[in-house]
């Protein structure tokens, strides 16, 4: 059905998306921190990425605004999780690039439907 790119530093939180993922039909592979993402995505191109802003080393803004700024990678769909869910940091999401921002604990079947409707 499609790749995603789980990019999350909580093992909990990782495998609840890595299930509902994998339930829904979609390949997935995951990094834990911003600089893994970046390595991830430059061997293989996910066709879409589920990111948490609070990571170590850079932060999920952070990973978004560059690759939203990267010819290469700025067609990839970005679907923010993160337990910052204040209207701010919704905004603020959107404002570095992402397509969608969900807060977490997550809705399992909206998660998976937002993705979904990412992938080609």
């Amino acid at each position: 059905m499609g790749t995603a790119l789980v990019v999350e530093d909580s093992l909990t939180d990782m495998q609840i998306f890595v299930g509902c993922l994998q339930q829904g039909g979609i390949t997935v592979f995951v990094a834990q921190s911003g600089e893994e993402a970046f390595a991830a995505v430059a061997r293989q191109k996910p066709d879409v990425i589920v990111l948490d802003v609070v990571l170590p080393g850079c932060s999920g803004f952070e990973v978004c605004r560059e690759l939203k700024a990267n010819d290469e990678t700025s067609n990839i769909p970005i679907v923010i999780c993160s337990t910052k869910g204040g209207e701010m940091d919704k905004y603020w999401g959107m404002k570095q690039g992402a397509d969608a921002y969900l807060s977490k604990p997550i809705d399992q079947d909206e998660f998976v439907r937002t993705v979904k409707q990412f992938i080609r």
